[in-house]
């Protein structure tokens, strides 16, 4: 079996260098040749440069104004429902403590009142009992 060896061929400058092409001035050649230093001519299609289309004026289908009043007012709505509940919550706890505060006066006062009134015997030290087996009532005065 046989090898075969390649050796890249150097490109040598092209015998007879041509001027450069000048450019003129206007619509650009369909093809376009163009003499390099070493005298090598490139010769290619020119490309028309594509302007970008102008930018079309987008604007959304409902307007952010729009959006931002619509936004605030569910946020509203959500925040006046929170405060009917907390409105609501303070009232039963109002209540609550006025009845808590009427319970314990009732209480307290009848404890007071047996304290006052109350008609039980010796209670074990420094009472005083008195007891009125006759009065006299005259003229609205009481002699005892």
């Amino acid at each position: 079996m046989a090898v075969e060896v390649h050796h890249p061929v150097p490109i040598t400058p092209h015998p007879t260098a041509a001027p450069l092409v000048p450019i003129q001035q206007g619509p650009a050649p369909a093809v376009q040749s163009i003499v390099l230093p070493d005298g090598r001519v490139v010769t290619g299609y020119t490309l028309t440069p594509t302007s970008a289309p102008a930018p079309v004026d987008t604007r959304p289908a409902v307007s952010r104004t729009a959006v931002n009043i619509a936004l605030g007012g569910i946020g509203f709505g959500a925040v006046c429902g929170g405060l009917v509940l907390l409105t609501s919550f303070i009232a039963a706890l109002t209540a609550f403590i006025t009845q808590l505060i009427t319970l314990a006066a009732v209480i307290f006062g009848g404890w007071i009142a047996i304290q006052v009134f109350g008609a039980t015997g010796h209670r074990g030290g420094g009472g005083t009992t008195v007891n009125i087996r006759k009065a006299v009532i005259k003229r609205s005065h009481f002699h005892g």
